[in-house]
């Protein structure tokens, strides 16, 4: 059969280009190695937010007294725990599914390998990295898609790479008891959010009885008879001997039998080089999602893989490189920016002012018991433009959409003062947080 676009990979990337290849009546066809939905929604994005929502739970139960209720001794189920996550990501596997059905869009599981260059749209996501001489055994030496099926929970656990997956990974296994060694080769966990947002972090972290180890290198790590050995250098130099080791340090494409016989696309820095119409460097072939490069977002890959297929079937649809989009990280306190943190506006020799508010000072976070955290905004000068927004605390990855809208539609902090806020909500931070920019906070 022919198609006007084969789409290979079926996650962020893939399923939502052929969705909107298929809105734009073209006959498509999507080829998954395991299931729709790829690695985001079966072994990332959404089963390990339902395990974090379980972590969350299972954290307000053990505080139950400070709301004035009485329940006695909490249990719970590990394997039952971890069987949730497993459901959840199979109801929405399924729901793409439908998509696809609905849309008349023709699905295939198998591995797909390009033998001609003619409308593919690449998205076939990445892999995680591993330390050289490891390899991931489902137990003890693990990625986050073993982690993510544990039938066991471990006693004791050391988390390389501290970025959004160690993180996550780190509160959830802290939140069920397990003892939680987080290494980062950096000066500071989350390294590519505000460094103020990883402080506050690393105090939580710590205080919750996980060890955070900063600008620390593992040398060696190796197998024993009761699980894992780590040795470490630089600023913690230390022998750590856990159940088991999750390695987050980071992905790389995944390009495994893709490309056929005589087939070959450039690369950069092992990802997928692409125009700025998302054309690899095969006229023909376009990509798009993870395998392209960082940002490695579910959202981005989405945006990109719309952005390709409108600029291949569009007339004079002119498509653009992804510059400002949100990060978000799912533990508790939770992490959400856009733009730029404060380093980054003072490297580039910008004039800026900061307006901070503190979660402590909204009645609606102390009313429901959340008062860490705090909302950051980095502003231009003379104008008052949002340069970035930073916010740790509760629904931070909520919060943070309304500072999206406000870049993109370039507005000022007179239009954010000006946007009455509902009272009370944790929204209202936002706007406080434009008035301490400005010099005249109201409640601080």
């Amino acid at each position: 059969m022919s198609y006007d676009l084969v789409v290979v990979g079926g996650g962020p990337a893939g399923y939502v280009g052929a969705i909107r290849a298929a809105q734009l009546g073209k006959k498509v066809a999507v080829v998954e190695q395991e299931r729709a939905g790829g690695t985001c929604l079966n072994w990332g994005c959404i089963p390990t937010k339902a395990l974090l929502k379980n972590a969350e739970f299972f954290h307000q139960l053990q505080r139950a007294e400070e709301f004035g209720f009485k329940i006695g001794k909490i249990e719970y189920d590990f394997e039952k725990v971890i069987q949730r996550s497993r459901g959840v990501a199979d109801q929405m596997a399924k729901g793409i599914e439908y998509l696809f059905k609905s849309k008349k869009i023709d699905y295939f599981i198998g591995k797909a390998q390009i033998t001609k260059d003619k409308n593919i749209l690449l998205a076939t996501g990445c892999v995680p990295r591993l330390l050289p001489g490891l390899t991931a055994d489902g137990t003890t030496i693990l990625t986050s898609r073993e982690a993510l099926a544990l039938k066991k929970q471990p006693e004791s656990i050391v988390i390389l790479g501290a970025g959004a997956i160690g993180v996550e990974f780190a509160y959830f296994f802290n939140a069920f008891g397990t003892k939680v060694t987080l290494i980062e080769l950096l000066p500071q966990i989350l390294p590519l959010e505000d460094a103020e947002v990883s402080t506050l972090l690393t105090r939580t972290f710590t205080k919750s009885g996980i060890e955070v180890l900063t600008e620390t290198k593992v040398e060696k790590a190796e197998k024993t008879a009761s699980g894992i050995k780590v040795t470490t250098s630089g600023k913690e130099t230390k022998t750590i001997e856990a159940a088991a080791l999750l390695v987050a340090i980071g992905i790389q494409a995944n390009l495994n039998g893709v490309l056929g016989e005589g087939l070959s696309l450039e690369l950069d820095r092992g990802f997928v080089k692409t125009n700025d119409r998302y054309q690899t460097s095969v006229p023909g072939i376009y990509a798009a999602g993870d395998l392209i490069g960082a940002p490695w977002l579910a959202h981005v890959a989405s945006h990109e893989a719309i952005e390709a297929v409108e600029g291949i079937f569009v007339a004079g649809k002119k498509p653009h490189k992804i510059t400002i989009f949100p990060g978000c990280t799912y533990c508790q306190p939770q992490v959400a920016s856009i733009g730029l943190t404060e380093k980054k506006a003072t490297e580039q020799k910008l004039k800026f002012k900061v307006g901070k508010f503190p979660y402590r000072a909204s009645g609606k976070a102390v009313a429901a018991g959340e008062p860490e955290g705090f909302v950051k905004l980095i502003v231009g000068e003379p104008h008052g433009e949002i340069l970035g927004a930073h916010i740790i605390g509760t629904e931070a990855t909520e919060l943070i959409a309304e500072l999206g809208l406000a870049i993109t539609l370039e507005a000022t902090l007179d239009e954010i003062q000006a946007t009455i806020h509902a009272h009370p909500t944790l929204s209202e931070m936002v706007g406080e947080a434009a008035l301490a920019a400005k010099g005249i906070p109201i409640h601080i």
